[in-house]
């Protein structure tokens, strides 16, 4: 964003002040697809909100999966996930608003290397960067996104491999997926987990772009729909609470404008599942790949909901008989220990205005 903000007001090796320029190439920010005028412009917002935003802004929820693994985990993730929603609008819509910036949706450098034939090695800002006549930092910005890339892989594999265990300890999955070293790591489940990058091999290939959006059509689906899960999960979450008379002021984290603002986030994810595949129904556009990597995990889904409710003979639950408590006094217990030892070791230390900072910061 200081290099958008640097660039767009001259700083840049041809003193060119661009300023939004780009946001008026034809016809505005927003490209049209498949389709002329507002019809258009509509179709090339839903195109960049299943190919780019979607895709790239879920996966912030998997913080809650470290609670297993934190200290105090009653004080520490609501610390961690107030922070999120600052994280978010700064770092995906600020994002989001330099690349408008910098490049134009049709800039012919960016539309050929995000083409089916391309190798997928894509950049908006190193395209940008080029447009400028910048000759050595696309190569630190190169080094950077492979840096966040490791960083994100590491994140899918830890998030992923606790699943396969919880997945293990549950039944579910063979009994040898609980086994950890002595460190507590399921090395099983890790090394499974990392089997997975090998599909990173796929954009080696001479169509890398058209793989790759098959793979980011197929994940996109998963992710969304787990997002919609979660709406309903936490629907009955809510009326558990409420039927359980629980009073929600003691709770430790408690989300904004409930219950009316988990039934619009839901029902705005399920039009965005509906939306995910939506130019496989338009006139001539309809491919039976694209249908299915775009709305395979909704069947999916649906297949293994049925079968378990078929074999398992399970009933739905009611609010008031939800179980909310069990494993709690395990937490109490945890967090009781932790303060005792926290009280111990901090006898004779101050609180420095400094150290209540960083607190805050991270």
């Amino acid at each position: 964003m200081f290099f958008t903000l640097v660039t767009m007001c001259g700083g840049n090796p041809q003193h060119d002040a661009f300023g939004f320029r780009n946001w008026h190439v034809a016809g505005g920010p927003i490209g049209m697809k498949y389709a002329t005028g507002s019809l258009g412009r509509f179709q090339g917002f839903l195109a960049s909100l299943r190919l780019s935003s979607t895709f790239t802004c879920v996966g912030s929820e998997y913080l809650s999966m470290t609670a297993g693994e934190c200290v105090n985990p009653r004080v520490n993730m609501p610390i961690a996930f107030r922070t999120v929603l600052y994280r978010l609008v700064a770092f995906y819509i600020g994002g989001a608003l330099s690349v408008s910036i910098l490049i134009a949706y049709n800039d012919p450098k960016y539309v050929a290397l995000t083409s089916d034939s391309s190798s997928a090695a894509s950049s908006p800002y190193v395209v940008a960067m080029q447009n400028l006549g910048i000759q050595v930092l696309p190569h630190i910005v190169n080094a950077v996104v492979l840096t966040s890339a490791f960083s994100a892989g590491c994140s899918y594999t830890y998030t992923s491999s606790r699943c396969l265990y919880n997945l293990a300890k549950k039944g579910f999955v063979p009994k040898f997926f609980k086994i950890c070293t002595k460190r507590g790591i399921p090395i099983y489940c890790v090394a499974v987990s990392c089997c997975f990058a090998l599909l990173s091999l796929l954009q080696l290939g001479k169509s890398g772009s058209k793989a790759l959006n098959y793979m980011v059509n197929l994940c996109t689906g998963a992710q969304v729909l787990n997002y919609g899960f979660m709406g309903i999960i936490y629907i009955g979450f809510y009326h558990a609470v409420k039927a359980q008379g629980i009073d929600r002021s003691k709770f430790p984290y408690r989300s904004w404008f409930q219950p009316y603002s988990i039934y619009f986030t839901t029902f705005i994810y399920w039009c965005i599942i509906g939306c995910l595949g939506y130019q496989v129904f338009l006139p001539g556009m309809w491919t039976v790949d694209s249908f299915l990597f775009s709305y395979v995990m909704i069947f999916v889904s649906l297949a293994v909901f049925i079968v378990w409710k078929v074999f398992k003979r399970t009933k739905f639950i009611k609010p008031i008989d939800a179980d909310l408590t069990t494993g709690l006094d395990e937490i109490e217990a945890h967090e009781a220990e932790f303060y005792a030892q926290l009280e111990e070791s901090s006898q004779g230390e101050t609180n420095s205005k400094w150290k209540s900072f960083m607190n805050w910061i991270f």
